[in-house]
């Protein structure tokens, strides 16, 4: 064979391959139509995917795939499936997919994302000894004390911002200080309960240190909002100056570092003090040699769970407020439930949930309307897996589409408004005689071996603040200059990983005198629980603790 005949074999051969590439192979599920060495990356969206991905799931099926390159993405938009494969065989989809940016931010140690090995395992074990269910109960007291400021601060301060001298420009608020309120609970709240350090003002720097490095972090994050440089690794060596997101990996990673260590530090030398107050951190730190921790690896952990336990808080409530003001009927049977149940002269417990369906619909209501992680963080799979006659390779990326799940119109009537009636109609919100079993209650906090360590905790903080919300508060849409009622937009959200309502204008008024006395009280009564999470403060903190000690 002559020299040029090879030549031509082999550039037939390169030719017939990459005409391959970004095809869907044999087996695989049905989707998009594919176009040669992109597949269906030319039509990839870049931000809100969870939108696209449940039209084409409405197209394609509850289980569909993607070709990405060379790479294969499988979107599961049917319960079932989802149970089937992440939950039961969650030994075979528990790991990540090769995330570039996520390694250069964090150096592979955040415990949300890492690919399966023994970091993560390590990582993982040690939030499970912690975050049990029975530890969880030990954080109620700093839980109500935060739960009663949070009432305090919309009380006093609903609509009017404060002064916002120290808070970056992409958090004000636009005269709604219910937000930064709501924002400042959930981040004192998880700073205390992880570091043993609260923040009494939104102004707090680690609280704003943190606000500020979370928006970075979750736009990174957004599925679309980066170049595939995993699927084109030569990306990884276009010069900084020409490349954004490099500089904004960079940039996040910094922010993350001072925060997380510094906390972490705090942590350490008040414990060499003997100066504890019952935080995680402290109980991490004190078994770090057990547990197989070093600095680096404890850091991140500390991180990671302050990331997941802020955020989420904060969007929940956020959402929930928002609906409550939309949907003035729910509102009006909350309120007709909780007053039944709570009365005038006191204040919610969690104990009082039991007694009040509604409520406890309502909450359920929430993360099925509004789901914090609408496409949750990919899986991967770490092994060939089939379904229902559909090949899954090992490799392939598994996103669980959880909007699409919980807004499909085959299992929930009318999805696109918030109703909670329908888990009272039926255990599961479906529609009467449509099998919901599928559908795990837990399905808001993740699937399989990665479900949120931290869960019991934020539901904790959730069912006390829905109920002390509902209690205390009327929740009204904003009127124009003749008096009629604003429509509030219920899609106006922020892009995201996670993802929570753009700031709205809303009406918040105490339901009663007597209650807003009880919020004083209960407030006051919290100064005792506050001082011993009050540690290492700013100046400008203990003047403002100070401050409010006397107010009282």
């Amino acid at each position: 064979m002559g020299i040029w005949t090879a030549l031509a074999l082999g550039l037939l051969c390169i030719f017939v391959y990459l005409r391959k590439v970004g095809s869907r192979e044999a087996g695989l599920p049905p989707g998009p139509p594919t176009i040669p060495l992109l597949g269906n990356l030319h039509v990839f969206p870049t931000e809100f995917t969870h939108y696209k991905f449940t039209e084409w799931a409405r197209k394609y099926g509850g289980i569909y795939s993607l070709k990405l390159g060379p790479g294969t993405a499988v979107v599961l938009t049917n319960a079932a499936a989802v149970k089937e494969l992440m939950d039961k065989r969650s030994g075979s989809t528990v790991d990540r997919p090769a995330m570039h940016v996520v390694d250069r931010v964090t150096g592979g140690l955040n415990m949300g994302l890492a690919r399966y090995n023994e970091t993560w395992s390590t990582l993982r074990r040690t939030a499970h000894a912690v975050l049990t269910p029975q530890a969880s109960v030990r954080h109620l007291p700093i839980q109500q004390a935060e739960a009663s400021q949070l009432l305090h601060d919309i009380l006093h301060q609903p609509e009017a911002r404060p002064s916002h001298s120290v808070i970056p420009a992409s958090f004000v608020t636009d005269n709604q200080a219910f937000f930064t309120h709501i924002r400042r609970y959930s981040n004192s709240t998880i700073m205390s309960v992880i570091y043993g350090k609260r923040a009494p003002r939104y102004e707090t720097p680690e609280t704003i240190a943190f606000f500020n490095v979370q928006h970075e972090w979750d736009a990174i994050l957004e599925p679309g909002s980066t170049p595939p440089i995993d699927l084109i690794p030569i990306l990884k060596y276009v010069p900084e100056r020409w490349a954004k997101w490099k500089r904004d990996c960079a940039r996040t990673r910094k922010l993350q570092r001072e925060l997380y260590f510094g906390l972490l530090d705090e942590t350490k030398e008040r414990l060499s003090k003997g100066d504890e107050n019952g935080s995680y951190m402290e109980e991490v730190l004190t078994r770090q040699e057990e547990f197989g921790m070093d600095r680096e690896i404890t850091g991140y952990l500390g991180g990671v769970l302050i990331d997941g336990g802020s955020d989420t808080t904060s969007f929940y409530l956020q959402s929930l407020i928002l609906a409550l003001a939309a949907y003035p009927d729910a509102q009006r049977k909350a309120h007709e439930e909780i007053d039944r149940v709570v009365g005038e002269h006191r204040m919610p417990t969690l104990d009082s949930l039991e007694e009040m369906p509604y409520i406890r619909a309502m909450i359920q209501e929430t993360h099925r309307f509004r789901p914090i992680a609408p496409l949750m963080a990919p899986h991967c799979t770490v092994a060939l897996e089939e379904y229902k006659g559909f090949v899954i390779p090992k490799g392939t990326t598994i996103y669980v589409n959880a909007w699409g799940i919980f807004h499909d119109p085959e299992l929930f009537d009318d999805p696109e408004n918030f109703f909670p009636d329908r888990y009272l109609l039926t255990e599961h919100g479906t529609k009467p005689g449509v099998d919901g079993s599928d559908l795990r209650p837990t399905l808001p906090f993740g699937v399989g071996r990665r479900i949120c360590p931290g869960r019991h905790l934020a539901q904790h903080s959730i069912n006390l603040n829905a109920m002390n919300l509902v209690w205390a508060f009327n929740f009204t849409a904003d009127t124009d200059a003749g008096g009629n009622p604003i429509k509030l937009d219920t899609f106006d959200y922020e892009r995201g990983i996670l993802t929570g309502p753009r700031p709205f204008k809303c009406k918040i008024t105490p339901r009663s005198k007597e209650k807003a006395e009880i919020i004083e009280r209960a407030f006051a009564d919290a100064g005792d629980t506050f001082s011993k999470f009050e540690v290492g403060l700013s100046p400008e903190d203990k003047e403002f603790v100070a401050k409010s000690r006397v107010r009282i």
